[in-house]
C-alpha cells in the first residue's frame, strides 16, 4: 500500500520513474561516500583523547580535539550552506571530503613531532569535513517526497554502521600496520583518515550527477504546478528569522542540539574514562563501536518507526533512551555495561537526529532548506563545541559521573521544551 501510494504521489507530481531511478542512485552514491567517511573518522575518535593527553600532558584538555571539531563544523556548516545552495550538493561535499583528507596529513605530522597545536589543526580540518558530510542526510531528504524522507534520512545515517563496524576495527591492524614500518602505532587512524577521505571525494565528484539539488527543486517546481492546478495558492519563500520563530522549527533544531550535544559530551570522555581503568586498546574499540552501532545500526527501522508514529512521539522515545544511558554509564567500569550504555546513547542520539531532521525539513519548503539546515547545524555544533569544551575540566574535577549527570539534566530539559514546543503535533501525526 505504502509503495502504491507513493508512486501515485510520484504521478500527480509529474515525476516519472525515470527521475525515481535516478534518486535511488544519487542515494548509493550519497550512502558509500558516507560509510567511507565514518568509518574514517570513528578511527581516529577512537584514540583523539589518549593522544591530545600524550601529546599535551595535560587531562583537562582532552576534550580539545573535540571541540574543536564540534566548532569548525558549527563554523563551517553555514559557508558550506551557502556553496550548496549557490552551486549544488556535489561541490560542497567534495570540498567537505578533501578537508577530512588533509585533517588526516595533519594528524601525522601531529604524531610525528609531537605537537599537539597539529592535533588541534587536524581536528579543525576534520570539522570542516563533518560539516558537510552532515548534511547529506538533507540531501537525500530532497531526493524523495515527505511521506518517505524519514526513512530515507535514516538509510543514509545508517551508512554510518560501517564506520560503526569498520572504523574501530581498522585502528588495531593499522597500528601494527605502522609499527611494521617503524613508525608509532597511534598514527594508523590518521592514514585512514586520509585514504578515505581522498577515495569519498573523488567517488563523490565523479558520481554525484545530477545535483540532488536539481532534483529537489523540480520535485519542489512540480508540486507548485501541482498546486497551482487544484487553485490553492502556492507558498512563497519565508525570510530565515521568520522561519527561526516557527515552533515546529525551533523544536527541530532544539532536537538535534540536545542530541548532539549529549552524545559528544559523554562518548568524547568514555575511552579517557576506560584507559583510567587500564581497558586496553581494543576493549575501547569495542565499546566505541557498540556506541557507534547504536548511532547507525538501526536508522532504516527508526526511520520507519518516525514515519509511522510521527517525529515528535520519537522525539520523546529518544529523549527517555538518552537518558536511560547517562543513568547506566557511570554505574559500572566492565567494558559489557559500558558497551551497552554507550550503545544506548547512539541509539538515543539516532532517534533524535533524525526525527529533529526530518521535522526540520518538513517544515521548509525549496529554497529555504539550504539556508535554515546551515544555520541549523552551525547552531547544534556551537552547542556541542561548549559541551565538549567544558566536558575535560568537568570531567577533571567530577569524573564521569559529573559528565553523565550533566547529559542527563540537559536531557530533562528538552522533555519540557517537547511539550511546550510539540503540544499542538502531539495531537496528530507529524510524518
Amino acid at each position: 500500500m505504502g509503495k502504491s501510494y507513493n508512486a501515485l504521489l510520484l504521478h500527480q507530481l509529474g515525476l516519472t520513474m525515470i527521475n525515481r531511478s535516478v534518486s535511488n542512485r544519487l542515494l548509493y552514491t550519497l550512502f558509500i561516500s558516507q560509510s567511507l567517511f565514518s568509518a574514517a573518522q570513528i578511527a581516529v575518535v577512537t584514540l583523539t583523547t589518549i593522544v591530545a593527553v600524550r601529546l599535551s600532558a595535560d587531562e583537562s584538555v582532552a576534550g580539545m580535539p573535540s571541540t574543536v571539531v564540534t566548532f569548525a563544523q558549527a563554523f563551517a556548516a553555514f559557508p558550506i550552506a551557502i556553496i550548496t545552495g549557490r552551486f549544488g550538493r556535489r561541490l560542497g561535499l567534495t570540498l567537505s571530503y578533501v578537508a577530512g583528507a588533509l585533517g588526516g596529513i595533519a594528524g601525522v605530522l601531529a604524531i610525528l613531532q609531537g605537537a599537539f597545536w597539529l592535533l588541534l589543526l587536524s581536528s579543525a580540518f576534520m570539522g570542516m569535513a563533518r560539516a558537510g558530510a552532515e548534511q547529506s542526510r538533507f540531501a537525500a531528504g530532497e531526493l524523495f517526497p515527505e511521506g518517505e524522507r524519514a526513512r530515507m534520512m535514516g538509510r543514509l545515517v545508517f551508512a554510518g554502521t560501517i564506520g560503526a563496524i569498520g572504523g574501530p576495527m581498522l585502528v588495531g591492524p593499522s597500528g601494527r600496520l605502522m609499527q611494521s614500518f617503524g613508525l608509532d602505532g597511534d598514527m594508523g587512524p590518521w592514514v585512514i583518515l586520509f585514504a578515505l577521505c581522498g577515495v569519498a571525494a573523488l567517488f563523490t565528484l565523479a558520481l554525484l550527477r545530477p545535483d540532488p539539488m536539481q532534483i529537489g527543486r523540480e520535485m519542489a517546481l512540480a508540486e507548485a504546478n501541482h498546486i497551482d492546478r487544484k487553485n490553492e495558492p502556492a507558498r512563497t519563500v519565508r525570510p530565515v528569522m521568520a522561519l527561526l520563530m516557527l515552533p515546529k522549527v525551533q523544536l527541530a533544531i532544539l532536537a538535534a542540539l540536545v542530541s548532539q550535544t549529549v552524545m559528544v559530551v559523554l562518548m568524547v570522555m568514555t575511552p579517557l574514562h576506560m584507559d583510567h581503568h587500564q581497558h586496553t586498546r581494543d576493549a575501547i574499540s569495542m565499546v566505541i563501536a557498540a556506541h557507534t552501532l547504536g548511532m547507525f545500526g538501526l536508522s532504516a527501522v527508526t526511520g520507519y518507526l518516525i514515519d509511522r508514529f510521527g517525529r515528535i512521539s520519537m522525539l520523546m522515545v529518544g529523549a527517555i533512551v538518552l537518558i536511560v544511558s547517562a543513568l547506566l554509564a557511570p554505574l559500572s567500569t566492565d567494558q559489557f555495561m559500558l558497551a551497552f550504555a554507550l550503545f544506548l546513547l547512539g541509539l538515543g542520539w539516532n532517534f533524535g537526529y533524525v526525527a529533529g531532521s526530518s521535522l526540520l525539513a518538513d517544515a521548509l519548503q525549496g529554497e529555504e532548506r539550504a539556508r535554515v539546515q546551515g544555520v541549523n547545524d552551525a547552531l547544534v555544533f556551537f552547542a556541542a563545541g561548549f559541551g565538549s569544551l567544558a566536558s575535560g575540566p568537568l570531567f577533571e574535577s567530577h569524573g564521569f559521573a559529573g559528565i553523565s549527570m550533566a547529559g542527563l539534566l540537559l536531557t530533562l530539559g528538552f522533555i519540557g521544551m517537547i511539550f511546550f514546543l510539540g503540544r499542538p503535533q502531539l495531537r496528530t501525526r507529524t510524518a
